[in-house]
């Protein structure tokens, strides 16, 4: 059989799926006991190496997706490196935190252990040969080219986290990259290092460990790693905690690239009016990691446009195809990306080597054109494409669409935020798009204006919208803003809550979790 016959067999015969007919597979290998005759060579051959964990971005349970261990020339592709390559140190902080290690009975006698973690943590222990079950052995160990020693990585407290590893990060001005996860968690880190100023540098200038919670036996080898270091200390001091444009290369003069997820809900993080762009300064680069999920990576930043929000197509983990999300055909049909067209709005579907079968992963984006050099289309991410709220009026505003309009009026009105989310907001009718935003700095002097201008973004944008409101059936959205720190205490509640890594946390574009809404309505202080 050719590659066009088999191609031709699986396109007619083979469904799209979703996680349900999967669910009672993966189940097994958290049955106990589990015996390895009953989850050997399930998904792929073997075992899996890890469980990757879903955000729950939605608020829905945990989505858990074995991965099984690659060829080993794949480990050094871009899309599985979990350690960004520096020619200097890299700050980026790893939590090794895990769920759980489920533990399979082999036939011959032996055990073995796999690690349920977010995709990037079971990434980097694939790539190091790290297992959970040595961890203590590792405690003085320093991560590769990292500002942090691998004890950090084990600290359960989310603000201790942070705070040891700003302590680590400031004491090494060696820094050429950094590296988050959500570029929006690096504005959390630097509110812990705002906060925290003069402890951190103390601590530098005597060479100890802040008393900071739940460090028990991590204490000691960091410690031991830790030492003081006057100079730097004095040079940090004439410098001040994050406020001037450009502090991140006065405190890291080597400091070139900002690498993390800068699309969808971390969108904030890269406009204008984001305090990460400002600390960061005109000089250094950023750039997104990559487009992917826990199912499956498929793209790479395409540096011939925009690299943080433009990804091109790689067929390297997945086998990645298209449904058409504005198609008007009664039955689905999933397209090739030679039949994809350059401003279409698509799902991507997914087939894996770690056994999904044209998965569909709920995403919308838009193609931005074709690589010249092999034809592989360019995508941008857009939304998920159940996201948003439908309000009383029957239609809904895409994340995308909400996400544009308030970066857009703060860029000109609000001023620097640090992250929002959006709740139904029912105080009056009809139903209307609440945005709750958390700010830094100072409010803008017209910021009642955001509300105009976001209500015109809306209206532009969304034709439904437009016409509900002038039928009566909508009205313009709100927008309150919320006591500093607030999204800081979110990350470390869901982080609490879930036990999901602690640089995997997000904030839902739309929240529909009924008890953080109810908390986040609690720290409103003023509303425009």
């Amino acid at each position: 059989m050719d590659d066009r016959e088999l191609l031709r067999i699986f396109r007619e015969f083979v469904p799209t799926t979703n996680y349900e007919p999967y669910r009672p597979f993966i189940a097994k290998f958290f049955a106990t006991p589990c015996k390895e005759a009953d989850v050997k060579n399930m998904f792929a051959p073997g075992l899996p190496y890890f469980f990757a964990m879903s955000s729950m971005t939605s608020g829905k349970s945990v989505k858990t997706f074995p991965r099984y261990r690659p060829p080993a020339h794949l480990l050094q592709n871009p899309l599985y490196l979990a350690l960004p390559p520096s020619e200097g140190t890299t700050l980026s902080p790893a939590s090794m935190r895990y769920s759980q290690i489920l533990r399979i009975d082999c036939e011959d006698g032996q055990s073995k252990q796999v690690t349920v973690c977010s995709l990037s943590i079971g990434f980097l222990r694939m790539a190091m040969n790290w297992d959970a079950e040595h961890d203590n052995e590792r405690l003085d160990v320093w991560l590769p080219g990292q500002t942090d020693p691998y004890a950090i990585s084990l600290v359960k407290s989310y603000r201790a986290f942070f705070v040891l590893n700003a302590l680590f990060a400031l004491a090494d001005r060696r820094v050429t990259t950094i590296r988050f996860f959500f570029a929006n968690v690096f504005v959390i880190f630097l509110q812990y290092i705002e906060d925290e100023w003069s402890l951190l540098i103390d601590c530098i200038e005597k060479g100890i460990i802040p008393d900071v919670e739940d460090l028990g036996h991590l204490r000691a080898p960091l410690e031991k790693l830790f030492q003081p270091n006057p100079d730097r200390a004095a040079e940090l001091r004439e410098i001040g905690p994050p406020g001037i444009q450009g502090w991140a290369v006065r405190v890291w003069p080597h400091l070139e690239r900002f690498l993390g997820i800068t699309g969808g809900p971390a969108a904030t993080a890269v406009s204008k009016a984001c305090r990460l762009a400002h600390v960061l300064g005109p000089s250094v680069r950023t750039q997104a990691t990559g487009y992917g999920s826990s199912e499956g990576s498929m793209a790479l930043p395409y540096h011939k446009t925009n690299p943080n929000t433009d990804y091109k197509v790689m067929f390297v983990d997945v086998l990645t195809e298209f449904l058409d999300v504005h198609s008007n055909e009664s039955s689905e049909r999933v397209l090739s990306i030679h039949e994809l067209v350059t401003g279409g709005h698509y799902e991507p579907v997914l087939t894996t080597r770690n056994g999904l079968w044209r998965y569909r992963i709920g995403d919308v984006v838009t193609v931005k054109g074709f690589a010249p050099d092999d034809g592989l289309p360019v995508i941008s991410y857009l939304h998920r494409r159940e996201g948003g709220i439908v309000m009383a009026f029957g239609t809904t505003c895409t994340e995308s669409q909400l996400t544009t309009a308030i970066v857009s009026a703060a860029n000109r009105w609000i001023g620097q935020i640090i992250d929002f989310t959006i709740v139904g907001d029912d105080r009056d009718t009809p139903i209307t798009y609440g945005y709750l935003v958390e700010i830094g700095g100072e409010l803008g002097k017209d910021a009642r204006m955001a509300i105009q201008q976001t209500f015109e973004d809306l209206m532009a944008a969304n034709d439904e919208f437009r016409t509900a409101f002038w039928q009566g059936r909508a009205r313009k959205p709100t927008i309150r803003l919320l006591e500093k720190g607030t999204f800081a205490e979110y990350r470390q509640q869901k982080c609490n809550k879930t036990n999901v890594s602690i640089s995997q946390v997000k904030v839902p574009v739309v929240l529909t979790d009924p008890t953080f809404r109810e908390w986040f309505l609690q720290q409103v202080v003023i509303e425009l």
